[in-house]
């Protein structure tokens, strides 16, 4: 992981998602500097989970205009969701719970390998053992997140974990590779109040170190930026399965239905 890397800047004007089920959200403007750590706040049902997957590429934006990391949306979808990555989204990026920590961290370390040379590719390799080591370390740091405080160290399974733990876990994988962008969702869910400022304080951190950070949840920090998702007071009143982004089938239902690059 690279940590000095340069975060993307992120604009967007009036963009929204429409699919099958009707508007997931619309009409939201962004404009924020590498580095910056971005607070999508909204009451249930207002497509903050959406606005994730759209932002890092993930989803098909159908009104306004968004350039992220430089390359504009929808166009170049794929160029932005391999600048950007997510964690922590029910539906699309789940930890397994019966996966253990170490299982996770090597898994995800594995899927970033680039080495050129028939030796340093093998799996077996000294280069890639140490490369794979080094990821995993270095994302570890990136997240504070300390083996030795596990139950079970690298071998603690994931449903051991506390929330607090998860949550970094999640990031950690997320960063692993070194995205311009991150979007965690659900960053305070079933926090207690220690934690989520725990919780917001590593995002922010992980913004100061480069990357820009695009997060959902309450309590942000006062110097984050806040973009706010809302509802029109038609779809308030009658809200749709596309608008409800509290439940993982229905965020992947969403992510599916409106197109992937």
């Amino acid at each position: 992981m690279n940590t000095t890397r340069q975060g993307a800047a992120v604009n967007a004007r009036g963009i929204g998602v429409e699919g099958p089920r009707g508007w997931a959200f619309r009409g939201v403007d962004i404009a924020a500097e590498p580095g910056t750590l971005i607070a999508v706040q909204g009451p249930s049902g207002s497509g903050r989970t959406c606005l994730l997957l759209a932002l890092t590429g993930r989803m098909r934006i159908t009104e306004g205009e968004a350039e992220v990391a430089g390359f504009p949306l929808p166009k170049r979808m794929g160029s932005v969701r391999a600048r950007t990555a997510i964690a922590h989204v029910p539906g699309v990026a789940d930890l397994e719970p019966a996966l253990t920590v170490g299982e996770h961290l090597k898994e995800q370390a594995l899927l970033g390998h680039r080495f050129q040379g028939l030796g340093a590719s093998l799996p077996w390799s000294k280069r890639h053992k140490e490369a794979t080591r080094a990821r995993i370390d270095a994302a570890l740091a990136a997240v504070r997140l300390d083996p030795a405080t596990l139950a079970k160290g690298l071998r603690t399974a994931v449903r051991d974990l506390e929330r607090i733990e998860a949550l970094r876990l999640s990031v950690a994988l997320g960063v692993m590779h070194g995205p311009q962008l991150l979007a965690v969702d659900d960053v305070d869910l079933k926090l207690t109040e220690a934690e989520r400022t725990e919780a917001w304080q590593l995002l922010r951190d992980l913004a100061q170190e480069g990357t820009t950070v695009v997060a959902a949840g309450s309590d942000a920090p006062a110097d984050a930026l806040t973009v706010r998702t809302r509802q029109t007071d038609t779809e308030a009143a009658a809200p749709t399965p596309l608008q409800d982004d509290t439940t993982e089938e229905e965020a992947a239902h969403a992510f599916a239905e409106t197109g992937r690059a």
